[in-house]
């Protein structure tokens, strides 16, 4: 009798020469691994333990013949044959802090039977890794950051991506939202992702870009706040060549633009929420990072005058934000995010194959399955949160907003798929409290201990500010609240800086100048090649490119 099973995969293990020494290879189908010792180890080491080194198939980057040294080839014991037989394998080597490397090892084979064996089985289980990108489409965004976003690309990634036999259709931008019109047009089903090489603002282009054109060809209207958008299944890549990287820090863990290639390379994907931010029933614009009013909307508001000082300029505007120290004064107005498993505070990272994420993200789609059947009501009146007051700051988060000079971000515990956002509420306080809360951005404390700050995971949120005129302030609500005004505070006092004219929204480092504004999340809208940050504490327990 014939049995049902497919036959198990047959482990191909050969001696092989590696720098002049003789090693077992092995090649592990069934466990997808890819693994090689010494057989006599050199002077030096432990004999009674030989080294070894294995590596996933999911973590070989290519494999080709190799590019014959003379001088060497003339050192081996096989100089006699009419033409040597070598292959090469690239594969991912972890470094430390997230920083991902591309290594190689040369495999030097007896004869050419075993060469074209080895090759052809390499070759064959690569081929199924099918989640890896053939072909890219890539934008070039040449005056973010330091200007060096061209140079970053062909002398760092582009190799990278050829060694791996991708190929790209590069695009520099020539004019601010270049790359997201140009998405419009381009047929991008023939693309197997979307890459972009420069900052946060370049990464904003590509991804109003992709969103806006899935919703036109889906026929969804955008303007609509309370509209389910479509989820875009092309993914988008990050090359870091900006001044902060915020989203590469959060999803990778580090802005190198090499570790990035590599994720690309290997086909990595990471859900990402996304947050739609309207005004009068009128889309503004998208946010994945920060959405913030007050104080770091007046940072930006003092940058963009400071262009010309470069990544120096948030610097010098962060300084005289804190000096101006201006709070302003509204009504805040939100749901709150029942379905999350996670709280601000539980000091739950989000990491690679998040346990919150996934979950959260399942029980939001039933929640919403069972909404749609009619069983309950959308957006109860009562579910809703009003405070009124003075404020600092007013944030909302959907990722840490880690970068290099906040390790932790805004909120650490903030969750990259989980379908809600971290409302950030920093009341009015002096000037020494508001400094005490910035510093604790910089180190391990809780930034959030503090009377004057509060923090909700929120799944939408609104604001209207003191000043907005009535007429502006009917068009602002999802629910049935804050539909009215409230009377002026703090007439009398002036100095305080309450009467100060309206800040700007800082939306990802654009700005928005409408102050009433409505935002709502998007679970896991968008996709990236990225695969979370990995956990520090066990990278060195499982990193499969060590020596065992």
């Amino acid at each position: 009798m014939e049995s049902d099973h497919p036959p198990l995969p047959t482990v191909l293990c050969s001696v092989l020469s590696m720098k002049r020494q003789s090693c077992e290879v092995t090649l592990d189908p069934g466990r997808s691994l890819l693994s090689w010792r010494e057989l006599r180890p050199r002077r030096g080491r432990d004999r009674s333990r030989p080294g070894g080194v294995t590596v996933p198939v999911a973590e070989i980057v290519s494999v080709g013949e190799a590019e014959i040294d003379e001088k060497y080839y003339n050192s081996m014991k096989w100089q006699h044959m009419c033409k040597p037989h070598a292959f090469t394998v690239r594969y991912v080597q972890r470094k430390r802090k997230h920083r991902w490397r591309c290594k190689e090892v040369t495999f030097w084979c007896s004869d050419e039977q075993l060469f074209y064996q080895w090759l052809q089985a390499l070759h064959d289980i690569l081929e199924q890794q099918t989640h890896r990108p053939k072909r890219l489409l890539v934008y070039i965004n040449p005056y973010g950051g330091k200007k060096r976003g061209k140079q970053i690309y062909e002398n760092k990634v582009a190799p990278l991506f050829s060694a791996a036999g991708i190929c790209t259709d590069v695009i520099v931008t020539e004019y601010a939202n270049h790359a997201r019109d140009n998405l419009y047009e381009v047929n991008v089903e023939k693309y197997d992702g979307v890459v972009c090489v420069g900052g946060d603002g370049m990464f904003s282009e590509v991804l109003h870009g992709l969103i806006g054109r899935v919703q036109k060809d889906s026929d969804v209207d955008h303007n609509n706040p309370n509209a389910q958008l479509s989820r875009c299944n092309i993914r988008i890549g990050i090359i870091p060549a900006g001044s902060t990287d915020c989203v590469c820090y959060a999803t990778i863990g580090i802005n190198d633009p090499e570790t990035s290639a590599l994720h690309i390379i290997l086909g990595d994907c990471q859900p990402l929420d996304v947050c739609s931010v309207h005004h009068k029933r009128t889309f503004l614009k998208y946010s994945v990072s920060l959405l913030g009013y007050g104080f770091y909307g007046d940072v930006l508001k003092y940058s963009e005058k400071n262009r010309w000082l470069g990544p120096a300029r948030y610097d010098v505007s962060g300084f005289k934000t804190f000096l101006t120290h201006h709070c302003y004064e509204g009504s805040v107005s939100f749901q709150p995010a029942k379905w999350v498993l996670g709280s601000p505070r539980d000091q739950i990272i989000c990491t690679s194959r998040c346990y919150i994420c996934r979950q959260s993200s399942k029980q939001l789609e039933e929640q919403q399955k069972t909404q749609a059947c009619g069983s309950e009501h959308r957006d109860q009146d009562d579910d809703w949160t009003t405070i009124k007051g003075k404020f600092m700051a007013i944030n909302a988060v959907s990722m840490s907003c880690a970068c290099p000079r906040s390790p932790k971000g805004l909120s650490p515990a903030a969750h990259l798929g989980d379908g809600s956002a971290d409302l950030i509420l920093v009341r009015k306080c002096s000037r020494l409290d508001f400094l005490r809360h910035l510093i604790r951005h910089t180190s391990n404390k809780d930034q959030f201990d503090f009377p004057f700050v509060e923090v909700y995971r929120v799944k939408n949120f609104q604001f209207t500010p003191k000043h907005f005129e009535d007429e502006d302030t009917e068009s602002t609500d999802i629910g049935s609240i804050g539909k009215k005004n409230f009377p002026q505070i703090c007439t009398d006092h002036p100095s305080c800086g309450c009467n100060h004219v309206n800040s700007i929204w800082n939306c990802d480092g654009e700005t928005v100048d409408q102050t009433a504004i409505e935002m709502r999340v998007h679970c896991q809208l968008i996709k990236l090649f990225a695969r979370g940050i990995e956990n520090a504490k066990l990278e060195d327990d499982v990193n499969p490119s060590k020596v065992l």
